[in-house]
């Protein structure tokens, strides 16, 4: 049976989704191609209809991870004063609920320790997710002031996505909150974003 382009597309777009759904979950590392195929309702076989390898599997869910993560940017961006959209952005992702949630959040921090033992594909889209956040929150730091915006939106980010894993990683449910509280204070403090009261 031939299926036309949109067909094979969507169907792509259900391995991409269920790829990244485990890639958060296990790490690339913990994956099963058949598992990811079986949830999209299609066989182990029909994995090199849409992918010549697991890293570009692992390289594509990246992309769609990054894909995800920037819609949340997105609307936190949409507010029209910078520092209001920046602190939504701060909120949102130096969160309980984020870091609670791995399986749907950022994949900064789900997969900075592991993409340094993978090969050369994933760890180039990889790259290429972080340089593309790291320019949109120079652009938002931009426009609301602050000199440097790229050195400062690469500090920023390394620090949220570090507090997210830290937070992740310790078994203490009050330090966890603890590290997400003072990083998001200390952000706040340092780029200008805090309330006036």
């Amino acid at each position: 049976m031939r299926y036309d382009s949109d067909h094979k597309s969507e169907t792509r777009k259900r391995v991409l989704t269920e790829a990244a759904r485990d890639i958060r979950a296990k790490g690339p590392g913990g994956i099963a191609v058949a598992g990811i195929m079986a949830r999209a309702g299609l066989t182990h076989g029909g994995f090199y209809a849409h992918f010549k390898s697991k890293d570009e599997l692992i390289a594509e869910a990246i992309g769609t991870m990054f894909d995800d993560a920037r819609g949340r940017f997105d609307k936190a961006m949409a507010e029209s004063d910078p520092a209001a959209a920046l602190r939504l952005y701060l909120d949102f992702y130096l969160s309980p609920r984020h870091r609670d949630t791995r399986e749907r959040g950022c994949p900064l921090p789900a997969l900075s320790s592991d993409l340094a033992r993978l090969d050369p594909i994933p760890r180039a889209r990889f790259g290429e997710g972080v340089a593309a956040l790291t320019g949109r929150l120079a652009d938002a730091l931009d426009r609301h002031g602050i000199a440097d915006a790229t050195v400062a939106a690469s500090s920023m980010l390394s620090e949220m996505v570090g507090a997210v894993s830290l937070a992740r990683a310790v078994d203490d449910a009050a330090q966890s909150d603890a590290i997400l509280e003072n990083a998001a204070a200390m952000l706040r403090q340092r780029f200008g974003l805090e309330v006036a009261e």
